[in-house]
């Protein structure tokens, strides 16, 4: 009974040759670059000053008016007014090169 079942799945060492070749391929294309990005988020959120243009996580565009490191705080200045923010909640800047109309 067990042989009928290594010959109908390839065998014990294809078995043992594809599941480590799977998690790689898993690690490299999806955990790895995840890790990235959130290395990157952390280290521009830390490093946000004042006046810089940004949008949070929820989608909100402003301009950085007031950074509180006491309670780790962001004030940012939106059409509507000012608003607190966590520093954690900045998702990414919006710089010149994001702003600029796309070039032909």
């Amino acid at each position: 009974m067990y042989s009928i079942i290594i010959l109908q799945t390839g065998g014990f060492d294809f078995n043992m040759i594809m599941l480590p070749l799977a998690l790689g391929v898993l690690y490299f294309f999806m955990i790895r670059p995840q890790m990235q990005r959130q290395k990157k988020e952390k280290a521009f959120q830390t490093e946000i000053k004042k006046g810089t243009k940004v949008v949070t996580s929820s989608g909100i565009h402003g301009k950085i008016s007031e950074i509180n490191s006491s309670d780790n705080t962001v004030t940012i200045e939106t059409g509507a007014g000012k608003i607190r923010f966590e520093r954690s909640a900045i998702s990414m800047e919006l710089s010149k090169k994001y702003l600029a109309p796309a070039k032909k």
